[in-house]
């Protein structure tokens, strides 16, 4: 399921359901578990970490940025960025497809090396935002061409090592740029301080991800309110194991809700700083409970789900399947606090307003978000944009709604190549 012209028809539940689920690991520490294991003084060997698109694209950037690593039992051996390259002139192509990680993560690897690396990716990733990040990295020492238009693509040119110290950022858009910038400070000469600056920064769970994994890896990360220090020191972890991918549980959880049925989502964990781990608290707020212990979370749905106002402003990356969840409930809803929704993989607002009314709910946009009115529904197709979040916008969909016709299901593989296959036997 691969071709964007192919199309997968979401299985209906036939009742409640009664299913065990095994999630992938997380794309957000398995990215940054490969950034930082490149940055460090030994190798890292990465247990468990996410096999997807998104995640070999990140593999292969620091592999051509001179990191390189070996597949080993249960996972990756990651080898430290070289010392430079044998051709210093010669220029690198780094392919980011359309992984906001990669295009946010990877750049200052490349300032810290040598000669010239040119960054692109898909056009979708042309689109979105990179600037201030771009901005900062000047800020810091880093010499980098794009012709003044603030997006991929653009060229890095690596001297060796970074000056780094003091530095504004406006991280409004996109957290990654924060932690794009405390990633790599340890290597700075100067470490990193960065000041927030301009609107609210989205997703805090990630950015305290961001510091708990630099501390893993044994650097000193201070915080004092929008002011972030990252000390320069040699990073080093041995062995690192990636948790399941929280986010990715989303329409499985969704799932239990929406047929009033049960689904257990093995190894959960008890302590996280996902921002998928924010369902636990949903679930009851939607009229199911949500049982945690040490198998994992045990979600069992109310029967009815009933409408909610929602600020989702630090767990954007949920709000496709709780729409769409949404759409099935009793009364009204209310999404907001998700404006930077807009610069994702595409608009999400606009696209789940436009396809989650295609097939007959009332969605519309706000100015952060969403209103939803719940509506008799019917089949159709459902188009996805490239965005896997929105192939499992419409599985949930298609829980209740026969007939819906998802575009493009391959796209999913961005985060979770066998989504269609694992949905398909939970309905089993």
């Amino acid at each position: 399921m691969t071709d964007a012209h192919d199309t997968w028809t979401a299985p209906v539940a036939e009742g409640p359901l009664d299913a065990d689920i095994r999630v992938p690991g997380s794309k957000s520490i398995t990215n940054r578990a490969y950034v930082l294991a490149a940055l460090a003084s030994a190798p890292t060997r990465v247990r468990a970490p996410l096999d997807s698109r998104d995640a070999r694209l990140m593999l292969g950037a620091i592999y051509a940025l001179g990191a390189h690593s070996q597949g080993s039992i249960g996972g990756y051996l990651v080898h430290p960025l070289g010392p430079g390259r044998v051709h210093p002139d010669e220029t690198v192509r780094v392919e980011l497809g359309n992984a906001g990680t990669v295009a946010r993560f990877t750049p200052a690897l490349a300032a810290l090396g040598t000669g010239p690396a040119l960054f692109d990716g898909d056009e979708a990733l042309r689109r979105r935002p990179i600037g201030p990040l771009l901005k900062a990295l000047r800020g810091l020492g880093a010499r980098i061409d794009d012709d003044r238009r603030d997006a991929v693509p653009f060229t890095v040119h690596g001297e060796g090592g970074l000056r780094g110290g003091k530095v504004d950022l406006d991280a409004s858009a996109s957290s990654q740029f924060l932690s794009a910038l405390l990633l790599a400070g340890p290597s700075f000469q100067q470490g990193v301080t960065v000041r927030l600056v301009g609107g609210p920064v989205p997703s805090e769970p990630h950015i305290a991800m961001t510091v708990e994994m630099l501390r893993r890896f044994g650097a000193t990360v201070d915080r004092e309110g929008a002011e972030f220090h990252v000390a320069p020191t040699r990073l080093s972890c041995p062995e690192y194991v990636v948790e399941p991918d929280l986010s990715t549980a989303a329409p499985f959880v969704a799932a239990a809700l929406a047929t009033g049925g049960t689904v257990r989502i093995a190894g959960w964990p008890h302590q996280t700083t996902q921002p998928g781990d924010w369902l636990r608290s949903l679930v009851p707020v939607l009229g199911g409970t949500a049982e945690l212990d040490a198998g994992g979370l045990t979600v069992t749905g109310g029967g009815t789900i009933p409408g909610v106002e929602l600020d989702l402003h630090e767990v954007g990356e949920l709000t496709p399947v709780i729409a769409a969840l949404l759409c099935l409930a009793e009364g009204p809803s209310v999404v907001s606090g998700v404006a930077h929704l807009r610069g994702h993989e595409t608009d999400r607002l606009t696209a789940l307003a436009t396809e989650l009314s295609s097939l007959g709910a009332d969605v519309r946009e706000t100015e952060d978000g969403l209103r939803i009115t719940p509506a008799p529904l019917h089949g159709g197709k459902f188009r996805t944009y490239d965005d896997h979040r929105l192939v499992m916008a419409a599985a949930v969909l298609g829980l209740k709604v026969e007939g819906v016709e998802v575009e493009n299901p391959g796209t999913v593989g961005k985060t979770y190549p066998g989504f269609a296959e694992a949905w398909t036997a939970m309905l089993g």
